[in-house]
């Protein structure tokens, strides 16, 4: 076997197992990643599953405004602006303000997600639960955050996605693809909407 051909098995292997397994469950605890989530029956035979976490110094009331205003022409993404603009997921920056009008958010309704395309919330539990769900291009797709505070008052948003895709080869490979992008922006809107929440708590605490 050609050293080539074995440096790229090791670091298919290294990639598969240690890499991989560290972005799909990036800040979770072994208990996060076991326990259940609102929407996770919402897609009977998932083929794709990740998860990601924070601790934010803030309680859920402080976080929840951000999750419901989260899209296209709303409050945006709280990522990586520039790429989100890029990719026509954006019209402008992420939102570092609360907006009143985009807080009346019901099961049913449509969040703008760019190029034409839409979420639909499938289930809502104000200051504990959003899940969102998608399903075109021949794809499945649910995207949910839960907000579990504890007694020092902080709390932890945890994010879990769930895919159903065709087991073609091109959908395998462009899932893998497109799996560390994923992680990358989404562990970015996490820690834009800590970064947000813990800025609303501390200005709720002076006034």
């Amino acid at each position: 076997m050609r050293p080539a051909t074995i440096l790229l098995a090791v670091l298919g292997l290294l990639y598969w197992f240690p890499v991989r397994k560290w972005f799909t469950n990036w800040g979770t605890t072994v208990e996060e990643v076991q326990r259940s989530m609102p929407g996770d029956t919402v897609i009977a035979d998932p083929t794709n599953t990740a998860m990601q976490a924070v601790t934010v110094d803030a309680p859920p009331a402080d976080i929840w405004p951000w999750l419901v205003q989260l899209g296209y022409q709303r409050g945006r993404l709280y990522s990586y602006d520039w790429l989100d603009r890029v990719f026509g997921f954006l019209d402008r920056p992420s939102s570092t303000e609360v907006i009143p009008e985009l807080q009346d958010l019901a099961v049913g309704d449509e969040i703008p997600w760019g190029h034409g395309e839409s979420l639909t919330v499938a289930s809502l539990n104000p200051n504990r639960s959003l899940v969102l769900s998608y399903n075109g291009r021949g794809m499945e797709w649910v995207w949910q955050f839960s907000l579990y505070p504890d007694d020092a008052g902080r709390t932890r948003l945890v994010t879990r996605g769930i895919e159903h895709t065709p087991q073609t080869l091109s959908w395998r490979l462009g899932m893998l693809a497109m799996e560390p992008a994923s992680f990358i922006m989404t562990r970015k809107m996490l820690l834009g909407v800590k970064e947000r929440a813990e800025a609303l708590q501390w200005a709720h605490a002076t006034t």
